[in-house]
């Protein structure tokens, strides 16, 4: 891999919700022979409950509070690992920059327009529950453009962007590692 002349042990993967964090990790890791996680999966799996479960019973705050906790874990745990954030991740706190000052880690920020995460997100959004409640597409477009907006300070510290409309993960898989 020739994202720096740095040796790097960590690759972590940033971007709204649907731009295909988890999916490109995974294809990532699998190319990379390393190891794939998905801090959602992570969260879940030690506190054994969903997200929105943990948001429901115990608030957004607490989530979030977990979510950096978890990060830490991750980011100072992991070797040789691709590591997909949630979407929000990297605007709280300061997690964008726990992430940016990782030692051998690098960002890479997955960028999506908002009419492809809208296509991607509408017949999916009774699983994802930032989006649940919305009733047509006019306004999931209208909600992903603003939090973008909102996102973009963080997201755009990342070390690298791809872009991701039209690309197969096999195709952003060969850019990341391609990356110089």
């Amino acid at each position: 891999m020739k994202i720096s002349k740095e040796p790097i042990s960590n690759i972590v993967l940033l971007g709204y919700m649907g731009s295909g964090k988890t999916t490109v990790g995974q294809e990532l890791a699998l190319q990379m022979s390393w190891r794939h996680l998905d801090l959602d999966d992570y969260i879940e799996s030690k506190k054994k409950m969903t997200i929105s479960q943990i948001i429901e019973s115990k608030g957004i705050l607490f989530f979030r509070k977990l979510e950096q906790t978890c990060l830490i874990e991750l980011l100072e745990g992991a070797e040789q690992t691709v590591i997909s954030l949630g979407g929000g991740t990297p605007c709280y706190y300061d997690n964008m920059k726990l992430i940016i000052e990782a030692p051998h880690t690098r960002s890479i920020y997955l960028r999506a327009n908002v009419p492809f995460l809208t296509y991607r997100l509408f017949p999916e959004k009774a699983h994802r529950p930032l989006i649940a409640a919305t009733t047509s597409e006019e306004n999931l477009a209208e909600f992903i453009g603003k939090h973008l907006l909102e996102r973009s300070v963080f997201y755009n510290q990342a070390d690298f962007t791809i872009d991701v409309q039209g690309k197969s993960p096999e195709l952003l898989v060969r850019e990341i590692t391609g990356l110089g």
